[in-house]
């Protein structure tokens, strides 16, 4: 049976700007990184577990319409929103307001889809 999500992981091009992106823009930390030449694999263990990875390792090309999507849990919506903006980040939707959340997705710096989430205040 199945116990958890082992991790995400997401397809990369230019594991430098895609990592400059996770990390300086969304401000996740690395944890396992492995390379065999120039093929690699990064993981960032997320807050309250799961665990994201990039990888060059895959043939498949990184892509808004490859499948799923992640979505990550932020604690100001608003101002990673405008942080993003400023920094040259593509969005794809306008806010989106549902019952328990507010959302917007947003295109990281190969062309994967990023879902950047925040429940509404209790």
């Amino acid at each position: 049976m199945l116990k958890k999500v082992a991790f995400t992981m997401y397809p990369v091009a230019d594991v430098p700007r895609a990592r400059k992106f996770y990390e300086e823009s969304l401000g996740l930390t690395p944890g396992l990184v492995g390379n065999q030449g120039e093929n690699y694999w990064v993981e960032y263990d997320l807050p309250g577990g799961g665990c994201f990875a990039l990888t060059n390792f895959t043939s498949e090309t990184p892509s808004d319409a490859a499948g799923g999507t992640i979505a990550f849990e932020v604690d100001d919506l608003d101002k990673l929103i405008a942080d993003l903006e400023a920094g040259g980040t593509t969005f794809k939707s306008d806010l989106i307001h549902g019952p328990n959340c507010r959302m917007s997705v947003c295109l990281d710096t190969e062309g994967n889809s990023i879902l950047l989430h925040q429940l509404n205040a209790k």
